[in-house]
């Protein structure tokens, strides 16, 4: 097993040539402040397998996030996107096939598709025009009729004008005017459209959704917990869970009431190998998982405990590295883990986690529910370093200190002298360094630990930039 990758993921350093861009970077105000927008109606996609809905979730999100393949059975889980159309905003839902009298993993996806259709503002059925309505399809209609919410039909899959008189057959449903769609092509999608905003209420229901929470990613390699740890923690079934790996393809956004507070989980799919191997359904939820790193403000690494680290684990946790976000290292499964098991791991962790030691760890258990409520605390500790800033008269206090006891190593017959430090930005948290000369990797690991070790910064990655300074050009005299 090797260690998570020591080479500097800091961003690109610079140079500097005059005195006045010492303090340029010295700037005290905050970045980034939160957004709270109002709640938003919610359409949920629903249908039986392989009838083209998240195509048709794809076509009016108007770009390709949810995954598509030709097998069915691609989605598992009901998955939020913001939608918008005609200038009205909409959580738009996508949802595994739905499938009557079903058992083991169908039966879980169809039982997230149910509640979809329970908790939505209206709710958008798509059937196969080229099949007709099916056993499955009248059996949907029959729930739909009974819940009391506006439900379109969406007859898919009319990529010729040919195709259109045979939608006529879909009134026998009993849900209304079926609206001849090709999500492939886009055909009538627009009126489809149209019919979904006069259809969806001007303020949601109970179900409506609200952004604003902070934003965090479950990660880890799979069959590992993370669905079981995200129904856990919100008390129901948000995400399937089987025994089977690689469950979960799209990441599942979901708002969970934990400790007091309301935070917005994603769910994503295991990570087997480098995002360039992959291929597939593999491929693109890779792309999302690493899309939802991106978007998170603190990502949660699950790593199972009874079983040895492997190379996986270290993979996501380079991500992680690489993503400058805060972070919390989840040791799941902790009720299988006795006492021989858990002096092999922390050797473990102290062999391979060199890099990310800064990382809170929580001890959980998703199958019992052990110290799942520790999260919380180990969350905002590690949101709250990822948005420390350093006074810049405190940072270059401690940096003259340190230099004194232990000055940079010399380079090429000269020793760099650090003239000035800032603090440039937070999340991450990024120091600014202005030198004579370059500093090795090996001094600005030195002065993080020691920068740590004064300021905390527990949960959250800092990276020190070295901005060298740029010897002006003497013209030769001729």
């Amino acid at each position: 097993m090797s260690e998570v990758d020591d080479t500097w993921t800091g961003e690109v350093d610079g140079t500097w040539s005059d005195e006045s861009e010492l303090t340029e970077l010295d700037v005290e105000g905050e970045e980034d402040p939160e957004v709270v927008t109002g709640g938003q109606p919610v359409l949920a996609v629903v249908g039986r397998p392989n009838v083209g809905k998240s195509t048709l979730v794809n076509r009016i999100l108007r770009r390709r996030a949810a995954v598509v393949q030709d097998t069915p059975g691609v989605t598992r889980d009901r998955v939020a996107y913001d939608a918008e159309w005609a200038g009205r905003r909409f959580a738009l839902v996508d949802t595994g096939g739905w499938e009557p009298n079903s058992s083991g993993l169908r039966a879980a996806v169809s039982a997230q598709a149910e509640m979809a259709m329970s908790t939505a503002d209206a709710v958008l059925l798509v059937v196969d025009a080229t099949v007709g309505a099916t056993e499955t399809d009248e059996a949907a209609a029959r729930v739909l009729r009974r819940s009391k919410r506006p439900v379109l039909l969406a007859a898919n899959k009319v990529d010729d004008e040919r195709l259109v008189a045979d939608t006529a057959a879909l009134w026998s449903l009993g849900l209304g005017e079926p609206y001849p769609v090709s999500a492939l092509h886009g055909r009538n999608s627009g009126d489809l459209l149209d019919a979904v905003v006069r259809t969806l209420p001007d303020s949601p229901g109970e179900a409506g959704t609200v952004a604003g929470p902070r934003r965090v990613a479950l990660i880890g390699k799979p069959n590992v917990g993370k669905s079981s740890l995200l129904n856990k923690i919100a008390g129901e079934d948000r995400s399937v869970v089987h025994e089977s790996a690689g469950t979960t393809v799209d990441p599942v956004d979901s708002l969970v009431e934990l400790d007091g507070q309301t935070w917005r989980f994603v769910d994503t799919a295991g990570i087997r190998r480098r995002v360039q191997l992959a291929s597939g359904t593999e491929y693109y939820a890779s792309l999302r998982t690493k899309a939802a790193i991106e978007s998170s403000e603190v990502v949660i690494v699950l790593v199972d405990a009874s079983e040895p680290l492997s190379e996986q684990d270290l993979r996501v946790l380079t991500m992680v590295v690489e993503s400058g976000r805060a972070c919390v290292l989840v040791l799941n499964k902790w009720d299988l883990v006795d006492h021989e098991r858990r002096y092999e791991l922390e050797r473990e962790l102290d062999r391979g986690l060199v890099r990310i030691r800064w990382a809170e760890r929580v001890n959980v258990s998703a199958r019992t529910g052990r110290a799942v409520r520790k999260l919380a605390p180990a969350m905002r500790t590690a949101l709250e370093s990822w948005d420390k800033r350093i006074p810049t008269g405190q940072l270059n206090s401690w940096l003259s200190e340190v230099i004194a006891a232990t000055p940079p190593p010399v380079r090429g017959g000269k020793q760099p002298k650090v003239l000035f430090a800032t603090q440039a930005r937070v999340r991450p948290p990024t120091v600014v360094l202005f030198s004579t000369g370059f500093l090795e990797a090996g001094y600005r690991r030195f002065l993080e630990r020691r920068l740590r070790e004064r300021f905390g910064f527990p949960g959250s990655p800092v990276r020190i930039n070295v901005r060298v300074r740029q010897k002006k050009q003497q013209k030769k005299k001729r």
